[in-house]
C-alpha cells in the first residue's frame, strides 16, 4: 500500500460573481433619479428668468420632489408589489424621461411644477424597489455587496452629476441639461431589458401589511436610527454655505462639496465590501464617524484644513448610509418585501425635509440654540441619537448570518 500523501485541494468557496451588468444598470437608474431631484437646484437662476418666477418659487422644484416621494412611495409601492420587476423598472424610467422631458420643453411653471409632482411619485418606487430587486439576484450572502453596487449612483449623482448638469446649464442652457436627461434615460431602457433579469413581483404569501411591519422586532429601531442620521446630516449640508460664512471662509464651499462627493463614494466602496458579515460595527461606525465630523467643523473656526478634513471625514460616513439603511431594513423585514423599503425611503425624505425646515428655523433664530454656528451641535445631537439606538438595537443591524431573510 502506497503511503504517498494524496493531494490536498482548497475546500474553501469562492465568492459568488455579482452580476454587475444588471447591476450597474441599477447604479445608473439611481443616479438618473438622484439627478433628476436635484438638478433644478443648480439651474434656479436660468429657471426662476425662463419660467417668470422668483428663485423661491423655481426652489419649490425641489422641495414638492422630496413631498412626493414621501408621500407616495408607500402607497404606490403596496398597489405595485405583484407586477413583474424589469416591466415596472422598464416603467419607472420611461416616467422618467417623460417628465424630464416635460420640464425641458414647458414655459409654464404650475405646468413644470406638476412634471415635478409625478417624478416624486415615480422615484418613490423606484428607490423602494432597487434594494429588493438587487438582493433578489444573488445568493443572501453577497446581497450586501450586491446593493452597494446598486447604490452606488446615489453619491455619484450628487459629487458629479449636479455639478456636471450645473455646468451644462451654463454652457448650453438648463433645458439641453434635461434634455441629456432624457437621453440618458432611453438609453437606459436598453440597458435594463439587456441586461436585468426579469423576475415576478411578489407573490400574496409574501406581502406584508405596513402596520405588521413596524410591529417586526428591530424594524422600528432602523427607522428611527435613518431618520436620526439623515435629519442630522440635511441640518449641516444644506446649510453648509451659511456654517462656513460664519467661519469667514464661504469661498470653500465648493471645495468643501467636492470632497464630500468624492471621500461619500470611497465610503459606498469600502461598505460593500464587508456590509454582508460587519453591517452593525459599520453604521456604528457611520454614525460615530458624522457626530466626529460635526464636531470638528463646529471647533475648526477658520481653519481650511481642518474643515476639509472634517468634510472628507463627514463624506466617508455618509456614503455608505443609502446602502446600510436599506439593507438593514431588508434583513429584517425580508428580502422581497419592497414596502419595507418604500417605509425606509418615506422616512429619508421626510427627514430631508424636515431637515430643511428646522435647520432654516435655527440659522433664522427662531429656536434655542440659533444661528449657523449651532447647526453642526445640532447635528452632532442627532448623530449621537442615531448612534445610540444603533447600539441598543442589536437585532436590527444584525449581520446577514444572522438577520431574518
Amino acid at each position: 500500500m502506497s503511503t504517498q500523501a494524496q493531494p490536498t485541494h482548497d475546500t474553501a468557496t469562492p465568492r459568488p460573481r455579482l452580476p454587475l451588468g444588471a447591476l450597474l444598470a441599477f447604479a445608473t437608474v439611481a443616479f438618473t433619479g438622484c439627478v433628476t431631484e436635484t438638478l433644478p437646484a443648480g439651474l434656479l437662476v436660468w429657471m426662476s428668468a425662463d419660467l417668470d418666477v422668483s428663485p423661491a418659487q423655481a426652489g419649490q422644484l425641489v422641495t414638492v420632489y422630496a413631498i412626493s416621494t414621501a408621500l407616495t412611495s408607500v402607497p404606490l409601492t403596496a398597489l405595485t408589489r405583484r407586477l413583474p420587476r424589469r416591466a415596472l423598472l422598464v416603467s419607472l424610467i420611461v416616467g422618467f424621461a417623460v417628465v424630464s422631458a416635460v420640464t425641458a420643453v414647458s414655459s409654464n411653471y404650475p405646468l413644470t411644477l406638476v412634471a415635478r409632482i409625478v417624478a416624486g411619485a415615480v422615484s418613490g418606487v423606484m428607490w423602494a424597489m432597487i434594494p429588493g430587486y438587487a438582493m433578489r439576484l444573488v445568493p443572501a450572502a453577497s446581497a450586501g455587496r450586491a446593493l452597494a453596487v446598486a447604490m452606488v449612483g446615489t453619491p455619484v449623482g450628487f459629487a458629479v452629476g449636479v455639478p456636471a448638469g450645473t455646468f451644462l446649464g451654463d454652457l448650453v442652457g438648463w433645458r439641453a441639461a434635461f434634455g441629456v436627461l432624457v437621453a440618458i434615460t432611453v438609453a437606459l431602457v436598453g440597458w435594463v431589458l439587456w441586461r436585468v433579469p426579469a423576475l415576478p413581483g411578489e407573490q400574496p404569501a409574501q406581502r406584508t401589511a405596513g402596520g405588521r411591519l413596524l410591529a417586526i422586532p428591530g424594524f422600528a429601531a432602523v427607522l428611527a436610527t435613518t431618520f436620526g442620521y439623515v435629519l442630522g446630516h440635511n441640518i449641516l449640508y444644506t446649510y453648509l454655505g451659511p456654517v462656513l460664512a460664519a467661519h469667514g471662509r464661504l469661498g470653500l464651499l465648493g471645495t468643501a462639496l467636492l470632497v464630500f462627493g468624492v471621500t461619500s463614494v470611497l465610503g459606498i466602496w469600502l461598505v460593500g465590501a464587508v456590509i454582508d458579515t460587519r453591517l452593525r460595527p459599520l453604521v456604528l461606525g457611520c454614525t460615530a464617524g458624522f457626530a466626529l465630523a460635526g464636531t470638528l467643523i463646529a471647533l475648526a473656526g477658520g481653519n481650511p484644513v481642518l474643515l476639509c478634513a472634517a468634510t472628507a471625514l463627514w463624506g466617508l460616513a455618509f456614503g455608505g448610509a443609502p446602502t446600510l439603511f436599506p439593507a438593514a431594513a431588508a434583513r429584517v423585514a425580508g428580502r422581497t418585501t419592497d414596502l419595507a423599503q418604500s417605509l425606509t425611503i418615506t422616512v429619508w425624505n421626510i427627514a430631508i425635509a424636515a431637515g430643511a425646515a428646522i435647520g432654516g428655523t435655527i440659522l433664522s433664530g427662531q429656536w434655542w440654540p440659533s444661528g449657523a454656528t449651532a447647526l453642526p451641535w445640532v447635528a452632532v445631537a442627532l448623530a449621537a441619537l442615531a448612534f445610540a439606538l444603533a447600539t441598543l438595537a442589536r437585532r436590527a443591524f444584525a449581520p446577514a448570518a444572522t438577520g431574518d431573510r
